[in-house]
């Protein structure tokens, strides 16, 4: 798919759907060679939430390793590794996201995550200004709304239906962005209370990602 059917594409998705903001496209970039040929603001001191968020509102914009503040994130995307009070899950008692330490230990062991020092940045930008082809694409909106992306990939599927999985942490870093990116499957999730205490996700709504040979239908 070319570029402007990617972008052609991302209009009529935002049109027809009612979306809020924008489709996000999600490039993972693990040469720089080349990458500084990418025209976006390179972000500091941001969650990779705040990024897509930023992305949504109509902004090209890189994160790496230096620029993540969210530590979690910057371990699921190999920039850092975790650190030991969210490694040992007390972290998230502290946040009141896991009653028990092991529980919260588990939820970190189960997600994935890439090769450390693999991934040199990540660039996100507004689907319906795409200069280049996404790995993905992220939509954060209402739940009707994503129903119907959900169900353009059950028509892909030729009926299959949709196995999604989430911890309610991580909802766009690992359940919107890695999953999908990981496994070659779109994804859906609830959110997290990070991503809702960081970002403008409004209480109505959450986030999917998906692969984007699902714009072809």
């Amino acid at each position: 798919m070319d570029i402007n059917t990617v972008r052609q594409k991302a209009v009529l998705i935002k049109e027809k759907l009612g979306l809020i903001a924008s489709p996000v496209g999600v490039k993972f970039i693990f040469n720089q060679i080349g990458s500084s040929e990418i025209k976006a603001e390179v972000l500091s001191g941001h969650r990779y939430c705040q990024v897509l968020m930023k992305a949504r509102r109509g902004q090209h914009v890189t994160v790496e390793a230096e620029g993540i503040a969210c530590p979690a994130a910057a371990a699921a995307f190999g920039f850092k590794p975790l650190p030991e009070g969210l490694r040992t899950g007390k972290g998230l008692m502290g946040f009141g996201i896991a009653k028990e330490p092991d529980t919260g230990k588990k939820m970190f062991e189960g997600r994935p995550v890439l090769e450390k020092g693999r991934l040199k940045k990540l660039y996100l930008f507004p689907l319906e200004t795409a200069e280049i082809q996404p790995d993905i694409v992220v939509i954060e909106d209402e739940a009707e709304k994503r129903m119907w992306v959900v169900l353009a990939e059950v028509n892909n599927r030729k009926g299959g239906r949709i196995e999604s999985e989430t911890a309610v942490l991580q909802a766009v870093c690992v359940d919107a962005t890695l999953i999908p990116y990981r496994k070659q499957e779109l994804n859906i999730s609830l959110g997290c209370y990070g991503c809702r205490e960081a970002t403008d996700m409004g209480a109505n709504e959450a986030i999917l990602g998906f692969l984007s040979k699902i714009l072809k239908i």
